[in-house]
């Protein structure tokens, strides 16, 4: 009894350290990036303190309301995806408990968002006061004044008392009137070799040779730093040092994360953005078309001149396994913290709580991406060469091309052929399979009838949608198929005559189907 007793209070200790529990960042994280725009976009319009009708009495805006639960209980139990309700739901494993309805179940990505953050202890810095709850009207006003959000200004050069020979630009006034502020002075001229090797390694990210530190050495001409900050900048190491920080920025990857289904993760072009960022630092390409290249190529009259279209990997080459709104807000944060250093996605759920920005800004820019479509095939930027190696790829892609398309000719007809003409089985062994106790998956029992799986599980899942609300078409099946052997012999015959009348005007069956009854 003692041994049990104790059981059961570690279990309940458990249980409350794993709800309680401080998370860490990077659980906060996790949370903020994934689990609150999932429950924001497809829950709290049901279930929030905004609702205009609360549904089965659950809050899932705060910590406490999912914890406390609704009418069937607690929504979920931290550390344990399997018994929470939650989790049951979004997976669609119980027929009665499935969120978000309507069929619109969340996609797997986000089911294992989920799971991973019940897992981790459901970790929630939401309170019953946190859903924009705070004054957002007045943090815009107050953000005018910030000086990042202040317009640019032309301040008046300070001119110091004593001018020092080390003053070369105005930038040079403003730095000595703040060490003169503090009562400091400047540091001590650096040495030839000191100053090459800073602008080197600055440049280029790499340290003068030999020869370039001998030649400035003996080089005691007044425009010498000048000579070598000039062919520094043209090196093209320069291009390759600077644009790694875009990239960076950029989040430039030549993979796209682990997507499954043996699906090739690799960007093949990717080298053409990089090889893009690098050109325009060396080209010195003015930073406002560099910037409008890379968010709007495609709409900008390139003429014939379509390198700048690489210019789009800044959207695209991003991490892709994930779910489409989760890619959107992706790009989204890399636009406003690369061209703006400012944080933006946090208007995905709420209003900026310090900045002037709203979440309906954030869904208008949403709405952009949103309706953007990347072309299958993507863009030629450059004609190639005519040369032998160039005639010769082209003759073999054609062939290969050519064999491509005959193969998925022959499939569209062998995949026509068995929808179509093994309809009924494909029916059949759906309804078979809901009715006996099976414990093999639809997959294995599809290929044990002779039947594609993937035919079959389409079908299992498009025929519980159609019975979800009257379907015209598939009604007497359902009809005929809740039957069991025993009364399909005595109400079969009443049904027919109930589907071939057709006389239920809130429920009619298509007349083409009406007409295969008779009475």
């Amino acid at each position: 009894m003692v041994f049990f007793l104790i059981f059961i209070l570690s279990a309940f200790v458990i249980k409350v350290s794993a709800a309680e529990s401080t998370p860490t960042p990077q659980q906060l994280e996790f949370f903020e990036k994934k689990i609150r725009p999932l429950l924001t976009e497809n829950c709290y319009k049901c279930h929030s303190h905004e609702s205009e009708k609360l549904k089965g009495g659950l809050l899932l805006d705060t910590r406490d309301g999912v914890l406390k639960g609704g009418d069937t209980g607690p929504a979920l139990v931290p550390g344990n995806p399997d018994k929470s309700l939650l989790i049951q739901a979004v997976r669609y494993t119980n027929k009665d408990l499935q969120m978000p309805p309507n069929d619109r179940q969340l996609e797997n990505s986000q089911i294992a968002d989920l799971e991973n953050w019940v897992k981790m202890g459901a970790p929630d810095p939401r309170t019953a006061n946190d859903p924009a709850a705070h004054n957002y009207a007045a943090a815009a006003e107050a953000a005018k004044k910030h000086w990042s959000f202040l317009p640019i200004s032309h301040p008046a050069v300070p001119q110091p008392d004593d001018p020092q020979h080390w003053i070369q630009t105005p930038v040079d006034n403003f730095i000595l009137a703040k060490l003169t502020e503090q009562k400091l002075t400047p540091s001590a001229r650096a040495d030839k070799v000191t100053l090459l090797r800073r602008a080197t390694f600055d440049l280029i990210g790499l340290p003068p040779t030999p020869k370039e530190l001998d030649d400035f050495l003996a080089d005691d001409s007044t425009n010498a730093f000048e000579k070598v900050v000039d062919r520094l900048l043209d090196s093209p190491h320069y291009g390759e040092r600077w644009g790694r920080y875009w990239l960076d920025l950029a989040h430039f990857s030549d993979t796209k994360g682990n997507l499954g289904g043996n699906t090739d993760e690799r960007y093949p072009y990717a080298y053409v953005y990089r090889d893009y960022v690098i050109n325009a630092f060396n080209e010195d390409l003015p930073y406002d078309q560099f910037l409008i290249q890379q968010i709007a190529a495609d709409r900008l009259p390139l003429g014939d001149d379509k390198r700048p279209l690489a210019a789009l990997g800044f959207l695209t080459l991003g991490n892709r396994a994930q779910a489409m709104n989760d890619m959107i807000d992706e790009r989204i944060d890399i636009i406003s913290k690369g061209t703006m250093a400012l944080t933006v996605t946090c208007a995905r759920c709420h209003d900026h709580k310090f900045d002037p920005i709203p979440t309906k800004d954030y869904y208008a820019l949403h709405g952009v991406f949103n309706s953007c479509t990347e072309p299958k095939e993507e863009p030629l930027i450059e004609i190639p060469k005519d040369t032998a190696a160039y005639r010769e790829f082209k003759a073999e892609y054609a062939q290969r091309d050519g064999a491509v398309k005959a193969f998925r000719e022959d499939i569209n007809k062998r995949l026509k052929a068995e929808t179509i003409g093994k309809c009924a089985a494909y029916m059949m062994a759906v309804h078979e399979y809901h009715r006996g106790s099976n414990t093999i998956s639809r997959y294995a029992f599809m290929e044990k009838h002779g039947l594609f799986p993937q035919l079959g599980v389409a079908w299992d899942d498009a025929l519980k949608n159609f019975e979800k609300r009257h379907n015209p078409v598939f009604a007497p099946w359902f009809a005929f198929e809740r039957l069991s052997d025993a009364e399909f012999s005595s109400k079969a015959r009443a049904l027919s005559a109930t589907f071939y009348a057709n006389k239920d005007k809130s429920k009619p069956i298509n007349a083409m189907i009406a007409r295969l009854f008779s009475s």
